[in-house]
Parts: C-alpha cells; structure tokens; sequence
C-alpha cells in the first residue's frame, strides 16, 4: 500500500490583541511580533483570525519580511481570479474618471488601491510591473495575465529591482512578462513630451508623482526660475513657456543631458541644464548674490528610514533656508519631501524654522501631495508621503 500525500498546509495566521486592533483600525500591515501562530507556504494567501479564533479577513503571507501579513480583505471573500480580476479593473476604472492629462499614469498604487505591495504604471501603450513582496510576487504571472486582458498592452515590464524585495528574500530583477517593451517610450504630460527609458529609468521610468504639481507651478512661475534635484526637468519644462530662464540643477550627468534633450524636443530655448551638487550650487549662489523670482525644491528622500530622521532635517532645512535667502520678494518657493517618515507637520515646522532664521516672511499659498493616480488611504500614513507647499515671500 503506497504512502498518502501529506495533507496541504492550512495557511491560517493568529494575531495578538495588538495585531488584531490594528487590523480593524485599517492598516494592512502586521509586523512579526503581532503574530502569534503562522502556517503558511512561502507568498501564499492566509485566514487570518484573533486570539479567541473570530474571522479577521485574508493576507498575503511572507516568511522573511518583519510584514509578515499584508492585508487584502477583511471578509472571507475567496481570493481568486476574480478577486485579482475585480481589485485591478477598479483601481484602473479610477484612474480612468480622474481623466488625467497625461499618457504616463499610475495604475495601480499597492495598499491605496487595496492590492498592497503591487505598483503598476502605464506608459502610453506600455505597462511597467512591481510585485514588491512574496505575496504579489507569487501572484504575477496572474496579474500580467489580467491586465493583459484588461487594457490589452503592447508589453508588460516587471521592474522588480527595488531593493525592498531583499527584505522579502526576493532577487533584484528587471524582464519582459509580456509582449514588446522598447527601450525608449514617448509620453505625455500635458504639453511636454518626454522619452522614457523603462528598463532602467529612475523607479519606473519617471517619477510619475508629480504630474499635477508641476502644471500647478507653472501657474505660480515668472521671471528668472531655479529647479533644483531636477531629475529629468519635469517642473523646469513646465515653467519654462511662462519664464524668462529656468536653471535645472542635478548632480546626474545622465539627468542633465535628458533635460537638455527634453528641452530640445518642446523647442524651449530658455531652459539650462547644469550638473551640481545642490547643496554646494545653492550655497554659490548666495555668495554671488543671485535671486530668482521662482524656485523649486524636490530632493530625493533624505529620510529612507526612521534613524535618518534627524539628518534629514537637518538637509531639508538647509536647502530651504538657502531658497528662501535666494527668493525676491513676492516670488514663490515651490518645496517638497517625498520621505514617508516627514510627515506634513514635521516638514512646515522644518519651512518655519528656516523661516524665521532667514529672518523672512513667508505666506503658505498652497499645501499639496502626490498626484491622485497616487492615492492616500487614511488610517494609513506610509501611503501619504509626498508634500508640497507652495510658498510666497511676502514683502
């Protein structure tokens, strides 16, 4: 008589009371300490359930990440096909009634769009995949599969080269799911057109964040304009049809050079494109007494975890107080943080306090965030990590 199969895992996870709490507050992430008991394959979707044994909802599972659940129901809805099915075809039908003027968008925004470690992007007719954790990792080849059918691509990119999949034991990797991925894409942000390189472009091409506050500072900039941390000139190319002269500053040479080219493509003569270490530029340029009428500050994130936090503010207050010492009065400082641990008040306490060592007043004209392709989901502050205020010297 042969051996009978072992019987399949249950995949069932128990919370703590701390755990369980959380998840009916709304946040999707459960971190190894508020898991009491876990059986689970590698990735795979688990019933989760509080210490008395009540019913929490459904999760993607993770044998190495300290989430070790993220959260996708909070019902015994089956995790199927059609669930994948029905959660794509709504993130994508919101980003469809948002009619963005734009053909590079986000499709789908991981824990905002209920569909938590999963990004999708669209360029034109290509769509650029991120499975960041084991969960939607084990899922991909489902969720290619339904966004092909869904809005039927020229080709699906995975970019999984983001190195949060180590902390899921995932590899860095970047390869063609489906179709035909070029190695440049033409895309549209209102009037700029820009080339993007999928393949191996900043995140996934762009930084798609920002579409909406670059018209917004358009409408705010005149005269003499300074971009700094520029990347590929997304506010300087905006600003330049309504300035005298835009400076792009990037420490990137590979940056620099696609501003000018971007510039070149919409025919902007009176855009500049320098490769600087921003700190050092800003600094110059209050020694030579130069001002603008417009300034832009997007950084990259100085805080990427919590122990940064201090330095961070210490960068962010640095350049900001350089700016506002650079502004004419009446002119705008349009100034950002894209790290999740700043959070707004944080980052307005950092502009007050370079404020009042500047010794210059500043009016609040606007609080902004990530584009609405970008959604925040509330109760959930990792998912609100762009601010933007827009800033007026007064006087």
């Amino acid at each position: 008589m042969s051996a009978s199969a072992p019987a399949p895992r249950p995949n069932t996870a128990v919370l703590t009371r701390k755990g369980a709490d959380r998840v009916r507050a709304g946040h999707p992430w459960i971190y190894r300490s508020d898991v009491t008991d876990l059986e689970a394959d590698r990735g795979a979707v688990v019933e989760v359930r509080d210490g008395r044994g009540a019913p929490l909802g459904r999760a993607l599972s993770s044998t190495e990440s300290q989430i070790t659940l993220r959260m996708l129901t909070r019902d015994a809805t089956p995790v199927d096909r059609a669930f994948w099915r029905a959660r794509l075809a709504a993130a994508i039908a919101v980003r469809e009634r948002l009619a963005l003027d734009a053909t590079a968008l986000r499709l789908v925004h991981g824990e905002a769009d209920l569909l938590p470690s999963l990004i999708v992007d669209r360029y034109d007719d290509v769509l650029v995949v991120q499975t960041l954790s084991q969960g939607t990792d084990a899922h991909r080849e489902l969720i290619v599969e339904l966004l092909v059918e869904l809005l039927q691509p020229r080709g699906v990119l995975l970019r999984n080269d983001p190195k949060v999949r180590t902390l899921e034991g995932l590899p860095q990797e970047v390869a063609l799911a489906y179709g035909e991925v070029p190695a440049q894409v033409e895309v549209r942000e209102g009037p700029v057109r820009y080339l993007v390189d999928p393949w191996h472009g900043q995140k996934t091409g762009l930084f798609l964040d920002q579409g909406e506050n670059h018209a917004v500072a358009a409408g705010y900039a005149r005269g003499r304009a300074l971009d700094a941390f520029s990347y590929q000139g997304g506010f300087a190319l905006r600003m330049a049809p309504h300035v005298d002269h835009v400076l792009a500053l990037d420490a990137s040479a590979d940056a620099v050079a696609a501003i000018a080219a971007n510039a070149a493509r919409q025919g902007l003569g009176n855009v500049e494109a320098r490769e600087a270490n921003v700190f050092d530029a800003l600094r110059e340029f209050e020694r030579g007494e130069e001002r603008f009428d417009t300034i832009v500050l997007d950084p990259p994130a100085f805080a990427k975890h919590k122990g940064a936090v201090p330095k961070a503010i210490s960068g962010y207050k640095d350049i900001n107080l350089r700016a506002l010492r650079l502004l004419k009065p009446g002119g705008h400082l349009i100034t950002c943080t894209c790290s999740a641990h700043v959070d707004e008040g944080m980052f307005g306490g950092i502009i007050y306090s370079a404020a009042t060592d500047a010794q210059i007043p500043v009016v609040v004209v606007e609080k902004r965030m990530q584009g609405r392709d970008h959604p925040v989901l509330l109760g959930v502050p990792e998912t609100y990590y762009l601010k933007c205020f827009v800033l007026r010297r007064a006087g």
